[in-house]
C-alpha cells in the first residue's frame, strides 16, 4: 500500500529537491500539505534542510509539524508571509489550486528557486519584480528517470520514509473522489486490488 503512492508522489517531489540541492544549511519551503506536499516535507527534512511548510489551513499545522516541518506558516496570514520574505533558498510548490505565487517568490533569498510541481487549471500571474531584483528562479519539474527513481526508493528505505495512505475498497472510488475534492484525505488513497471483481 505504501509503494504505489511513494512512486508517483515520491519521485515528483524528490527529484527537484535533489536537483536544487536541498540539504544541511538550506531553508526549504514546501507549499501545500497534500499528496505531494506531505512527501516533499518528509524528503526535505531527511535531506537535512530546515523545512517551512506553507498551508492555507490552520487545521494542518499539527500534521505539518508531525510530518517533518520545523515551522508551519498559514499563507493567508499577510503578516506571517511578510515575516518570511527573503528567507528561503528553495520553495517546492505542490499546490494545484489558484494561489498567489508572487507572495511565495518573495520568500526567496537572492538567487533562490521556486519549483512548481502542482499544476493549477489556470495560469498563475507572476509579478516580474518578485523575480527580477533578487535574481530569483521560477522552474518546473515533473518526474525523474528510472535511475533517480531507484535512488529515491533507496533513500526512502534508508530513512524510513513512506507515504501516508488510506487503503480503500474498489467500490469506494466515487466516495474517495468526493472526499479528495473536499480535501478530506490524509494524504493519498490506495485501492486494495483484492477488492476488484
Amino acid at each position: 500500500a505504501a509503494t504505489a503512492p511513494l512512486l508517483c508522489a515520491g519521485i515528483t517531489t524528490y527529484s527537484p529537491l535533489r536537483r536544487f540541492r536541498a540539504g544541511p544549511g538550506k531553508r526549504v519551503g514546501v507549499v501545500g500539505l497534500g499528496g505531494l506536499g506531505h512527501m516533499g516535507g518528509k524528503f526535505a527534512r531527511a535531506f537535512g534542510a530546515h523545512v517551512v511548510l506553507f498551508t492555507t489551513s490552520p487545521s494542518k499545522i499539527e500534521d505539518g509539524l508531525r510530518l517533518g516541518a520545523h515551522e508551519v506558516v498559514v499563507s493567508r496570514d499577510a503578516d506571517a508571509m511578510t515575516a518570511r520574505e527573503n528567507s528561503l533558498d528553495l520553495v517546492l510548490d505542490t499546490v494545484s489550486a489558484q494561489h498567489d505565487i508572487s507572495a511565495l517568490l518573495r520568500t526567496l533569498r537572492v538567487g533562490g528557486a521556486l519549483v512548481l510541481v502542482g499544476a493549477p487549471e489556470h495560469p498563475l500571474p507572476v509579478e516580474p519584480f518578485s523575480l527580477i531584483p533578487k535574481r530569483r528562479i521560477l522552474a518546473g519539474s515533473l518526474i525523474g528517470g528510472i535511475a533517480e527513481t531507484q535512488e529515491m526508493l533507496d533513500f526512502c528505505a534508508e530513512h524510513g520514509i513512506t507515504s501516508d495512505v488510506e487503503v480503500i475498497a474498489a467500490d469506494r472510488i466515487n466516495e474517495a473522489y468526493e472526499r479528495m475534492l473536499r480535501q478530506d484525505v490524509r494524504y493519498r488513497f490506495v485501492i486494495d486490488l483484492a477488492t476488484l471483481s
